[in-house]
């Protein structure tokens, strides 16, 4: 074997090692990183979670696009992580959490779940439900501060991921002042697992966000207003007497 075939035997080895070995650092990261969003989601390979739909206001039955978004994006999620997932209308979800993961999408008023799950993990948000159009409508109170709607320009939306022990699979909520919020919020999610799971880990946490001009950017311009979770699980203030 003359010098020159040897050195060309040689390269071929050491491309093919370096390949390998490249591949398998691929795989072992790609495997990392499922197992990682596996865990902040409770998402394990081959188990199941729930979907609760809500409803679009004045049409029984029917879901708002935005919030039809939202499921897509939620369920393209689920798929990665090699779950499955179990669509539940909000009104027909009788059945506690822990068990299996939740995702909630929908404010109180088109989603009767999702009212339970804020009188009973996020006592401290008050939501103004009433239908009377005014600048508190739909506006968000948490602890002493306020957080008003201005349609299409800035926009709020509860992002919390809930459990209610160590073993418990979370609950998350998307619960949002408007339809396109609540995708907002999804897409945030996916988006940022990574950085929530890094600051948060496995705990309980809130977080406020606002869709900004919402009529220009749909669903994609959003920003942290902050970490909300103390004041939210914080016990409402009793009614006066």
């Amino acid at each position: 074997m003359t010098d020159d075939v040897r050195n060309i035997v040689l390269g071929v080895i050491a491309t093919g090692i370096s390949a390998s070995l490249g591949w398998i650092a691929r795989t072992w990261l790609w495997r990392r990183g499922l197992r990682r969003k596996q865990a902040f989601f409770g998402l394990p390979s081959h188990s199941e979670c729930l979907l609760v739909v809500n409803r679009y206001a004045g049409a029984e039955g029917s879901v708002h696009r935005h919030d039809a978004f939202a499921l897509l994006e939620l369920s393209a999620l689920i798929k990665d992580c090699g779950a499955q997932a179990q669509i539940v209308t909000h009104d027909a979800a009788r059945q506690g959490f822990g068990e299996r993961t939740e995702f909630c999408v929908g404010g109180p008023t088109s989603n009767q779940r999702m009212a339970a799950h804020l009188r009973t993990l996020l006592p401290g948000v008050r939501i103004n439900v009433e239908r009377e159009p005014g600048p508190d409508r739909v506006a968000f109170q948490i602890g002493s501060e306020r957080y008003r709607m201005e349609p299409g320009t800035s926009e709020y939306v509860l992002l919390a991921r809930l459990t209610g022990g160590q073993d418990a699979r979370p609950v998350f909520l998307f619960c949002g002042q408007r339809a396109i919020t609540n995708q907002a919020a999804t897409r945030y999610a996916v988006r940022h697992h990574e950085r929530l799971r890094r600051k948060h880990g496995a705990a309980s946490f809130c977080l406020l966000l606002r869709v900004v001009n919402s009529d220009a950017y749909g669903p994609d311009v959003v920003e942290l207003v902050g970490d909300v979770t103390r004041e939210a699980q914080a016990p409402a203030p009793s009614a006066p007497a």
